[in-house]
C-alpha cells in the first residue's frame, strides 16, 4: 500500500484532515507522521479553537482528544527512529528536517505538504516526492473514486459532533471551494 507522510500544515484544516484521513481509513493509502508533527498539530489545533471562542482548557482537551483519536485509528502511523537522520538533508528550513527524516524511515513515497518549496527535489532521497494536498487528493481519488465517495459519506455521517451537520454535497463543495480540491471533487462526482 502506498505510504504518505502528512505534514502538520495538511492536518491542521479540519475538513481537509478529515477527508485525507477518511481516504486512509477506507484503505486508499497508509498515512504516517512523527510525534513532532502530532505535537505541532495539537498546539495549533488548540490555538485555532481558542481563536474560535473555546475556553483554553476546553480547547486543549479537544486538541488532545483529536491526537488520541488519530493515534487510536491509525496505530501504525506514528514513525519512530527518525531522530538520527534529522539534520542530514540540508533542507532550506532546518525545522523541516524531521518531516523528511520520518518519511525516509517510514518508507513513504510522498510527503504531503503545503510547503512544497521547502523540500527541493535535489535534497530528497530517491523515491520520495513532495506533493500538495490538492494534487495528492486528486491522484488518490482518481485511483478509486468509489472508495473516495464512501469516505465522504462517512464524513457526512460523523458530522455534527464538533461542528455543523453537513451532507455529502456540502462537504464536496467546501473541499472544492475552500481547499482547492476541485479536480478530486469532479472525479468523485463523475464516478457511478
Amino acid at each position: 500500500m502506498f505510504t504518505a507522510l502528512l505534514d502538520t500544515c495538511v492536518l491542521w484544516p479540519s475538513l481537509q484532515r478529515d477527508f485525507l484521513l477518511s481516504l486512509a481509513a477506507e484503505g486508499a493509502y497508509r498515512p504516517v507522521w512523527s510525534a513532532v508533527i502530532l505535537e505541532e498539530l495539537e498546539y495549533e489545533e488548540a490555538a485555532k479553537l481558542v481563536r474560535r471562542g473555546s475556553e483554553p482548557t476546553e480547547a486543549e482537551r479537544r486538541a488532545h482528544h483529536l491526537i488520541q483519536q488519530m493515534r487510536a485509528a491509525f496505530g501504525d502511523a506514528e514513525v519512530e527512529g527518525w531522530e538520527g537522520l534529522e539534520g542530514t538533508y540540508g533542507l532550506p528550513d532546518p525545522n523541516d528536517e524531521h518531516v523528511l527524516a520520518a518519511a525516509v524511515v517510514a518508507g513513504a513515497g510522498a510527503i504531503v505538504t503545503h510547503n512544497t518549496r521547502d523540500f527541493p527535489q535535489s535534497k530528497l532521497p530517491s523515491g520520495i516526492e513532495v506533493i500538495s494536498p490538492v494534487e495528492f487528493a486528486a491522484n488518490t481519488v482518481a485511483v478509486d473514486p468509489i472508495r473516495a465517495k464512501v469516505a465522504v459519506s462517512a464524513m457526512a455521517t460523523r458530522s455534527g459532533r464538533w461542528g455543523p451537520v453537513m451532507g455529502e454535497e456540502q462537504i464536496l463543495n467546501i473541499l472544492a471551494e475552500r481547499h482547492g480540491m476541485t479536480r478530486a471533487v469532479e472525479i468523485m462526482r463523475a464516478a457511478p
